[in-house]
């Protein structure tokens, strides 16, 4: 099974944090990402930069495109991250994280893909992931 693990942080989760203690907490995720890869589990991981950085699109108000700048949701924390796994099953995936570093600074949601998703005339799977 694949699953999507979203690393969400709340703001102020880095506070305090010196330049050379963040550098060792990246240098620390990398390495976790490489175990993950080297046990068959890891397709691919990405931090992703600043929700200052992005744009929102809103389609939902009579199909009519809205951007937005910035991340919009309810809640105050925001998506820093994400890894796409492979996992026997949620239990599994679960204990992929129990050493990950970041999880002492947010929180990781793991949610399974939706698998042999077709299209309903065609039967035409989605596109496979594909390495760049």
């Amino acid at each position: 099974m694949k699953f999507l693990c979203l690393v969400h942080f709340a703001p102020g989760a880095f506070d305090g944090v010196t330049p050379e203690e963040f550098t060792r907490l990246d240098d620390a995720t990398i390495e976790h990402d490489h175990k993950l890869r080297r046990n068959g589990h890891l397709l691919i991981a990405s931090p992703l930069q600043g929700p200052e950085t992005a744009t929102s699109i809103d389609r939902r108000q009579r199909m009519k495109m809205s951007l937005l700048d910035g991340p919009f949701a309810e809640g105050k924390e925001v998506v820093g991250g994400f890894l796409l796994i492979e996992a026997r099953d949620m239990e599994e995936a679960v204990s992929l994280f129990e050493d990950d570093p970041i999880a002492a600074y947010g929180r990781l949601e793991i949610r399974p893909l939706m698998e042999d998703h077709r299209h309903s005339k065609t039967g035409e799977a989605r596109p496979e992931f594909a390495a760049g």
